[in-house]
C-alpha cells in the first residue's frame, strides 16, 4: 500500500459515509479581551453552585500554589479524616498542611450537636491559620454548608477574610454561597449541574469523585 500523505495544519478530512457536520455556531475570536493592569498580593475565590467540580477546582488551585512554592493549607468542613480521599493523599505527598475536620454527611450523623460543634472547631482552627499568615493559600472546602446552617457566623468568616494578612489567598467552596461572601470575593464561579452520574444511580468512583 502507498504511504498516506501527512496532513498539513488546518487540513479537513471527510468521510463519505459519515453524516454531514453541523454548521458552526460561533466564529473564532480574532480580538483578545482587554488587558488587566492592576496587581494585587492575594485573591479570594468562591466556587459555588449545585454542579460537580467545586472542590475539584479548588484542588487545581492548590496544585498551582504548590508549584509556585507557596505554603498551602486545606481545611475540610464536611469530609472527615476517615474518608481517605485522593486529593488528601496527593496534597499531603506534596507537603500541603491538611485538616479533614468535618464529621461527614449530616444525614449520617448520630449526634447533630456534636456535628455542629465539630464544624465550629474547624472554623476556629481555620481562622487561626488565616490570621497567622504563614500559608499563602488556604482552602476552606465546603465551608458554605455550616455557614448556611447557622453553625458558623457568616459575619465572622467575612470579617476574618477582610482583615487577613495581605499575602493570604483563600478559596471557599460549597453550594449556596452567602451573598456577603460573594461580595468580598474577587472571583465567583457558579457550577451548574446539567447532568450527573449519581442521578442515574451510578455510585461515586475513586479517582473521579474522591
Amino acid at each position: 500500500m502507498g504511504r498516506r500523505a501527512a496532513l498539513g495544519a488546518g487540513a479537513v478530512t471527510t468521510d463519505p459515509g459519515a453524516e454531514p457536520m453541523e454548521p458552526a455556531t460561533y466564529e473564532p475570536p480574532t480580538e483578545g479581551p482587554g488587558r488587566a493592569s492592576e496587581h494585587v498580593p492575594s485573591r479570594i475565590l468562591v466556587h459555588t453552585g449545585d454542579g460537580k467540580g467545586k472542590s475539584s477546582a479548588a484542588m487545581g488551585v492548590m496544585l498551582r500554589a504548590v508549584s509556585a512554592g507557596w505554603k498551602v493549607a486545606v481545611v475540610q468542613f464536611v469530609k472527615s479524616g476517615k474518608w481517605r480521599t485522593g486529593e488528601e493523599a496527593a496534597g499531603r505527598a506534596l507537603g500541603v498542611d491538611w485538616w479533614s475536620l468535618g464529621d461527614g454527611f449530616t444525614w449520617d450523623s448520630e449526634d447533630m450537636d456534636r456535628t455542629e460543634a465539630v464544624a465550629r472547631e474547624a472554623w476556629l482552627a481555620a481562622a487561626d491559620l488565616i490570621r497567622a499568615g504563614t500559608h499563602r493559600l488556604v482552602v476552606l472546602d465546603e465551608i458554605t454548608y455550616p455557614m448556611n446552617w447557622g453553625w458558623i457566623d457568616a459575619r465572622d468568616v467575612v470579617d476574618t477574610i477582610r482583615s487577613r494578612p495581605a499575602q493570604v489567598s483563600i478559596v471557599l467552596t460549597g453550594r449556596d454561597a452567602p451573598a456577603k461572601l460573594r461580595e468580598i470575593a474577587d472571583t465567583v464561579t457558579e457550577m451548574v449541574s446539567e447532568k450527573h452520574a449519581f442521578d442515574q444511580g451510578i455510585v461515586a468512583m475513586r479517582g473521579i469523585e474522591f
